[in-house]
């Protein structure tokens, strides 16, 4: 069973030097104890955790009665309260419940609540370390309303606290030391329990199994011994310095792994890179095909000086593919922006989801991207797990 489909173009040479970036070693990925000196953080064993993760967290669901939710009857909106990678579970959500779901399932990701909801919506709140400000007034603000409520996050903490208060279902993970956007399926697989309880989404008693099967054959294609020229992640890292990924989720699923990409490439790898939707992304983001960044473009000066220019990255167009949760015009839309990218001279790769369920093919991406993105700090020669700029940053505004 191949985890995914993976349509690229790779450089010949196994030391490359693409615009905007230094040499970039190929062999270095292929080192194994290089990169687990290069990974103090143990980044790369964290995303190896995936499969486990959900099957944990799915007990720990279970554990916490999830199912008592459902007695109150369906609520009129689902809020995801959630900040960084705590908040993307709130998208994996509303993308698993698909267009059919009955009730709006909207992420919260901010201060305090829209005016809207009242005590007849469900409020999630999800917070890996469980004291995430932004999160802790979302449920401060609920709680005031007499919103329902049910809580995600670490034993112990303020949000725990508050979920004990209310007496609502609380699930206690156990991150094990993993930073927040290392815990994706920890977090997301009580919210899947809990939305099949309420009768939100329709859960198969095989569904978290089969995502959790998949995450074990992708953690086999991408682990740390496999060269390069057989691990999709490593080839895909290898084809992103000096390029500024321009990354489009068709369909929902998709999207969501767009996004799970172009953060985990900030955190990660330090990086800049976006994400969009089709098709709201051929109504803005394509025009930067024309643009000065698109490899197409005109020099406007072919005569000056290069010799200490540093390059400017080029857009690379990556299209995540989710052939069966695409709109036919989805579809048509992708495949026309594949080859105006292309016509314009732009590198383009396809990631194409695989199985059956959407849980499933959402794992299938998310886990190759998690693993490129880490293979991608670590070809650079950057630790994947600190964020000193977010760090500062609270420290500032403290």
């Amino acid at each position: 069973m191949h985890p995914f489909r993976f349509a690229m173009h790779l450089p010949g040479s196994r030391v490359s030097s693409l615009p905007g970036s230094p040499l970039v070693d190929e062999d270095r990925l292929d080192d194994p104890a290089a990169l687990e000196a290069a990974d103090p953080g143990q980044m790369l064993r964290a995303v190896a955790t995936s499969a486990a993760q959900i099957r944990e967290s799915a007990d720990l669901a279970r554990a916490a009665d999830l199912g008592r939710l459902g007695d109150a009857g369906r609520p009129r909106a689902v809020v995801v309260a959630g900040m960084g990678g705590s908040g993307i579970v709130g998208d994996v959500l509303a993308a698993v419940a698909g267009e059919s779901c009955p009730v709006p399932v909207v992420v919260h990701r901010g201060y305090g609540l829209p005016g809207w909801v009242g005590a007849a919506d469900l409020l999630i709140a999800v917070s890996s370390s469980g004291a995430t400000e932004e999160t802790l007034s979302a449920t401060d603000e609920g709680l005031r309303r007499g919103v329902g409520f049910m809580a995600v996050g670490a034993a112990n903490s303020p949000l725990a606290e508050r979920a004990a208060q209310a007496r609502a279902p609380y699930v206690a993970i156990d991150a094990r030391g993993r930073l927040p956007r290392a815990c994706l399926w920890s977090l997301a697989t009580p919210l899947l329990v809990a939305g099949d309880a309420l009768r939100v989404l329709s859960l198969p008693g095989d569904a978290l199994e089969a995502a959790a099967a998949r995450l074990v054959d992708v953690a086999q294609a991408c682990r740390p011994d496999r060269e390069s020229f057989v691990n999709p992640a490593k080839a895909l890292a290898l084809s992103l310095p000096g390029s500024l990924p321009m990354i489009w989720g068709a369909g929902q699923v998709a999207a969501v792994a767009a996004y799970r990409f172009a953060c985990q490439i900030n955190e990660n790898a330090k990086l800049p890179a976006m994400s969009g939707m089709i098709p709201e992304a051929n109504h803005n983001q394509v025009v930067a095909f024309d643009g000065p960044l698109a490899a197409g473009a005109p020099d406007d000066d072919i005569f000056r000086d290069r010799v200490e220019e540093a390059a400017a990255p080029r857009l690379q167009l990556l299209l995540l593919r989710d052939p069966a949760g695409e709109h036919p015009q989805v579809t048509r839309r992708a495949d026309a922006s594949r080859e105006l990218a292309k016509d314009r001279g732009m590198r383009v790769q396809e990631l194409v989801a695989e199985g059956s369920a959407p849980l499933e093919r959402l794992a299938s991406l998310v886990g190759l991207v998690d693993y490129a993105s880490v293979y991608l700090a670590l070809l650079q020669g950057i630790d994947p797990s600190p964020i000193d700029s977010i760090t500062a940053l609270k420290r500032r505004i403290r």
